[in-house]
């Protein structure tokens, strides 16, 4: 499969289509996309859980108690950040050498800045909540998720997308992707 490798450098710059891939090519290729995809999907479930709980006609919304919604958002917040400082420490300096979406300078850089600017705000507040500074309002804490959630819910579509074999086998062979972080 080397052949492989240099036809679709050597295809893509040329501009023309990429050849196909055989399935366990594939597989290779979109193993970061896939893996991004689960840790995003658990975001995505978690950023739902805590929206329906914000529903303040409801007895209990979502099921969740007010100190349950206090807790989920903290956890909520402290894992997408730590999610966040392992792509942009480890992952995203590699993928950089050779892919320009992942230069500091471009969107998805941007978006966790954007993204991390609405979760201290969301923490903030919750943190407050739970030391009996202020009162736990589920308007509010939706309030705050409104304020970044355009942009993180794009940030984790984008991402996994960027990070599929239709993008990532332009700028890496086979053995690359074998040997890169995640």
């Amino acid at each position: 499969m080397a052949g492989t490798n240099s036809k679709v450098a050597s295809s893509e710059s040329a501009g023309g289509p990429l050849p196909p891939l055989s399935a366990g090519d594939l597989r290779t290729y979109n193993r970061m996309s896939d893996q991004m995809d689960a840790f995003h999907n658990h975001f995505r479930m978690t950023w739902n859980q805590l929206w329906d709980a914000c529903d303040s006609s409801a007895k209990r919304p979502g099921g969740l108690s007010g100190r349950q919604m206090i807790m989920m958002g903290l956890q909520f917040c402290s894992q997408l950040d730590f999610h966040h400082s392992i792509e942009e420490q480890h992952i995203f300096p590699v993928l950089a050498k050779k892919m320009p979406e992942f230069r500091k300078e471009l969107d998805l850089l941007k978006q966790h800045k954007q993204i991390h600017a609405g979760l201290e705000k969301l923490e903030s507040y919750l943190e407050k909540c739970r030391s009996g500074e202020e009162d736990m309002r589920r308007e509010e804490v939706k309030r705050l998720m409104e304020g970044f959630g355009g942009v993180l819910w794009k940030h984790l579509d984008e991402e996994v997308q960027t990070l599929k074999a239709d993008n990532m086998c332009k700028y890496w062979s086979l053995d690359e992707m074998r040997k890169l972080p995640m």
